[in-house]
């Protein structure tokens, strides 16, 4: 099977295409024919060498997720030529991930989906709406009729959040740095109802009775998220989910006068059981109707995994990044 290998940290290059054997499954473990996977921003910042050396092991297939058709399951969990989809669990650093045609996983992180969308289509769905409905709806417990603040809504889940919450009956507001009118369509598109321009210090359009938000997903970082603080009203709460600005820790950071009185924090990380837990056939139906809004960014062959990697550093894309085997 066609591969991308990663041997050692480094820039797009490091990812390497290698004919790899075809892994065999165990007991308990289901074989997928990988037929398109999403990209996401920790495989980038693995690949960089910024994760644990205890998290990765090399050399390694990246990707933390992947859908196909089941291709061999010795337990007979899941029928052949099943579609499916996977992610977490320790894909692409504890074990080979989803960078391959073919790829290894746990039995009990696979969700099983009845549907017609495309791949490309399917590929970008599993981290991205885990990641959204996780953390609206375990972390800050997002209830219908409130105000939510989406911090960095034009990346993949900020985009998949706004559509989500819309549904859910909430008013959404989303930030983004751009001032391009082609930016705030495609955030209005995915049921944002406010685009707010972000320039680091949002909270500052609330000193005239503007009226803050319920609940906040802070998908920029550390850079922004004690402004984001500042967002929300007490009883609120603020999930930090991404890192897109690339920075990990807050320097000096000082509790008390940093979280406002009665703002909760929280946080999102996402894992196997969290991925069980989302509806995802529920979702591919709403997709599939036209009532749930994903945006592909660009689309990508397997051959062209550096070039999909440097995409996704510069921040190009403008949606989901997916690529085909």
């Amino acid at each position: 099977m066609l591969a991308a290998v990663f041997h050692a940290p480094g820039g797009p290059e490091a990812l390497k295409l290698e004919q790899r054997p075809i892994p065999t499954p165990k007991p308990g473990q289901v074989l997928i024919r990988v037929k398109a996977f999403g990209l996401n921003r920790s495989e980038l910042y693995t690949r960089q060498g910024l994760s644990p050396p205890s998290a990765v092991t090399l050399p390694r297939i990246l990707g933390i997720e992947c859908t196909g058709l089941v291709s061999s399951c010795p337990g007979k969990e899941f029928e052949d030529g099943a579609i499916v989809a996977t992610c977490m669990g320790g894909m692409g650093r504890l074990f080979d991930g989803g960078y391959a045609e073919y790829c290894v996983v746990p039995c009990s992180q696979v969700q099983v989906l009845k549907t017609s969308l495309p791949w490309q289509t399917i590929g970008a769905l599993p981290e991205m709406l885990q990641t959204a409905w996780g953390s609206l709806f375990k972390s800050i417990r997002l209830s219908s009729g409130q105000r939510l603040l989406v911090r960095g809504g034009t990346t993949s889940v900020g985009l998949a959040a706004s559509s989500i919450a819309k549904n859910h009956g909430c008013y959404v507001a989303s930030t983004t740095r751009s001032t391009s009118p082609s930016r705030a369509e495609i955030m209005k598109s995915a049921g944002c109802d406010e685009v707010i321009i972000d320039d680091g210090e949002i909270a500052k359009i609330f000193v005239d009775g503007k009226e803050k938000f319920d609940k906040c997903l802070e998908l920029v970082g550390t850079t922004s998220i004690l402004d984001s603080l500042q967002c929300v009203k007490e009883g609120g709460s603020v999930c930090m989910t991404g890192m897109v600005g690339n920075a990990w820790v807050l320097e000096n950071f000082s509790p008390m006068p940093s979280i406002p009185t009665a703002v909760n924090l929280t946080t999102y990380g996402g894992g196997p059981e969290d991925f069980l837990a989302m509806p995802l056939q529920e979702l591919c139906e709403q997709i599939q109707e036209g009532r749930l809004s994903v945006k592909v960014g660009k689309v990508f062959k397997l051959e062209e995994i550096v070039e999909a990697h440097r995409v996704m550093e510069e921040n190009s894309a403008g949606g989901k990044i997916v690529v085909l085997t």
